[in-house]
C-alpha cells in the first residue's frame, strides 16, 4: 500500500493524495452523516490521463477505486466501504466546449451543476437539470445517478439530457464518445451503461450535454390543495390548457413546509392559511405569453374547487422566494435529524392512491408517526420520508426501518413503481433491490459488471 500512495503520487503530485485522517473525513462521511468509511487515500487528479493512471496502478495492487463527485447523495453510493482510494474529480472542473448553434456544451466530470447552468446562460442558453444541490453536486455525479430534479416533467432527466461521454475503464482504458450528435444507430448506446451506474463500471470524466433556447419568461405559482388528488387533475387541467410549457409541478406536503419555516432563516409561508396540501407550479415561454393563460386556468380551478388558495409570483425574485421553500425541505429535515427516506416513483395516476394507504398502513403500524411527503409529482416521483414529531424519539424509530421501508417498498411495487426514482442505490438500497428485481434483471446486470469489473474493484459494495 506505501507503493501504491507513492505511485499515486508521482502521478497526480503529493499535495494532491490525501491521507491524513482529517483532511480525509470529508471525503469519507456521506452528506445524510449515515454512512462513513475509512480509505486507504483521497486522490485528486486534473486529467482523464491521471485518472486513467491512478485507476491503472490500483488494478495492478489490487485496490478498489471509489469515484466522487460533490458527495451530496443520499444513499452512500459515493462513500468508501473500507481500504479504498476515493478518486475525487472535483480538480476536472474546465467547460471544454459550448457550440450554441448545436445547443450543446462539453464540460469535465468535475463541473458544478450551477457552473454548467452559468456558462450555458453566458451564451443564452438553458441547461435545465435544477436541483437544491446544484452548487456542490457534480455532472460527473448526476450522471451517475441518473440524476432527474425538478424540470424532469419538461426536459427528462439527465439520461435524457445528455449526447455524449468519455469513461475511464476498469482496467484503466479510456472510452470516449463525446460526439454532440442526436441521431446515432451504429449499434449498442454504450453511454447509458455508464449513466445511472453510480460508477461501478467506470469513471465518467466528461461529458457532452444538451442545451436549449433561454426561456423569455417564467411564472410561478403556490397554489392550496385539498388532497394529492386534486394535484394531479390540477396538473392535468394546466397542461391541457398551457401543453408543454408546464415546467415544474412539485407537491408539498404541510408537515414539509413546516419543518422549512421552522428551521431555514429568512422563509416565511406563501399563504395565509393553513393547508393540508400545497403545489409549486412554473411554466416557461419563448413566444407564448403565459402569465394570463396561468391565471385564468388557477381561477378556472379556484372556482370548481381544486385549487383552495393560490398565489402567483410576480417578479424574480418572488418566484426565487417560493422555490427556495421548495428547495430548502432536505436541508431542514437534516436540521430535524435522522429520518426513514425513501425515493419512489409511480405513473402519476397512482399518486393519490399511494399516499392514501401508506398513510393508512404506516399509522396502523406507528400512530404517531409523522410522514413528510413532498416531491416531483408532474413526473411520478416522490420523496416520502418518515419521522416522529417528537426528534428525541427518532433514534429508536430509525431501528424500526426495515418494517416501516417493507410497508412502503411493498405498496410501491404493488403499483408497478419503483424504489429508486432519482437518488440511486448505493449502500442504502443495495439489499433491497434483490427483493424487487427479478432474477433475471439481476444476472443481466451482473453479466455487464462482470464483463466491466471482473475483478470487482470499481465502487465495492453498490448497487450489486
Amino acid at each position: 500500500m506505501v507503493d501504491l500512495v507513492a505511485s499515486l503520487q508521482m502521478i497526480v503530485g503529493a499535495t494532491n493524495v490525501i491521507n491524513a485522517p482529517d483532511d480525509i473525513a470529508p471525503y469519507a462521511t456521506d452528506w445524510r452523516g449515515r454512512y462513513s468509511g475509512a480509505p486507504l487515500c483521497v486522490v485528486r487528479p486534473n486529467s482523464t490521463e491521471e485518472v486513467s493512471a491512478a485507476l491503472t496502478a490500483c488494478v495492478a495492487a489490487g485496490v478498489a477505486v471509489v469515484p466522487q463527485g460533490g458527495n451530496t447523495g443520499l444513499c452512500g453510493g459515493a462513500t468508501p466501504i473500507g481500504g479504498e482510494v476515493v478518486l475525487s474529480l472535483t480538480r476536472m472542473n474546465r467547460v471544454l466546449s459550448i457550440d450554441p448553434e448545436n445547443n450543446s456544451i462539453a464540460v469535465e466530470a468535475g463541473c458544478t451543476l450551477q457552473a454548467v447552468q452559468e456558462a450555458a446562460a453566458q451564451h443564452g442558453r438553458l441547461f435545465p437539470l435544477s436541483l437544491a444541490a446544484e452548487g456542490s453536486a457534480t455532472i460527473g455525479g448526476n450522471l451517475s445517478t441518473n440524476a432527474g430534479g425538478v424540470q424532469v416533467l419538461r426536459y427528462g432527466n439527465m439520461r435524457d439530457l445528455t449526447l455524449g461521454i468519455e469513461v475511464v475503464l476498469a482496467d484503466g482504458r479510456v472510452w470516449s464518445d463525446m460526439r454532440a450528435l442526436r441521431k446515432d444507430n451504429t449499434g449498442y448506446a454504450l453511454k447509458h451503461l455508464f449513466i445511472g451506474a453510480e460508477g461501478t463500471l467506470g469513471v465518467i470524466t466528461a461529458a457532452t450535454l444538451k442545451l436549449f433556447p433561454q426561456p423569455s419568461g417564467r411564472h410561478v405559482a403556490w397554489v392550496a390543495i385539498a388532497s394529492p388528488a386534486a394535484a394531479i387533475t390540477l396538473l392535468a387541467r394546466l397542461r391541457g390548457a398551457l401543453g408543454d410549457v408546464v415546467t415544474g409541478f412539485e407537491l408539498v406536503s404541510e408537515a414539509a413546509l413546516k419543518l422549512v419555516l421552522q428551521h431555514i432563516p429568512g422563509t416565511r409561508a406563501p399563504l395565509a392559511g393553513d393547508y393540508e396540501w400545497h403545489a409549486l407550479i412554473e411554466v416557461s415561454e419563448y413566444q407564448l405569453v403565459l402569465a394570463e393563460a396561468l391565471q385564468r386556468s388557477l381561477a378556472d380551478a379556484l372556482a370548481v374547487g381544486e385549487v383552495l388558495d393560490a398565489t402567483v409570483a410576480h417578479s424574480d425574485a418572488q418566484a426565487t422566494m417560493l422555490w427556495h421553500v421548495r428547495e430548502s425541505i432536505s436541508e431542514a429535515q437534516r436540521i430535524e435529524g435522522v429520518s426513514i427516506k425513501h425515493d419512489v416513483s409511480v405513473a402519476v395516476s397512482q399518486i393519490p392512491r399511494f399516499i392514501l394507504d401508506a398513510e393508512l398502513a404506516l399509522h396502523a403500524q406507528f400512530p404517531d408517526l409523522r410522514i413528510v411527503c413532498f416531491g416531483h409529482i408532474g413526473d411520478g416521483n416522490l420523496h416520502y420520508n418518515l419521522s416522529k414529531a417528537d426528534s428525541g424519539s427518532n433514534e429508536l424509530f430509525i431501528g424500526q426501518s426495515s418494517t416501516a421501508t417493507r410497508i412502503v417498498h411493498d405498496l410501491i411495487d404493488s403499483l408497478g413503481g419503483s424504489i429508486s426514482a432519482e437518488h440511486g442505490i448505493g449502500q442504502l438500497k443495495r439489499d433491497e433491490l434483490k427483493k424487487y428485481k427479478s432474477s433475471l434483471d439481476l444476472e443481466l446486470m451482473q453479466t455487464i459488471k462482470q464483463s466491466l469489473d471482473p475483478r470487482g474493484l470499481m465502487n465495492p459494495g453498490k448497487v450489486l
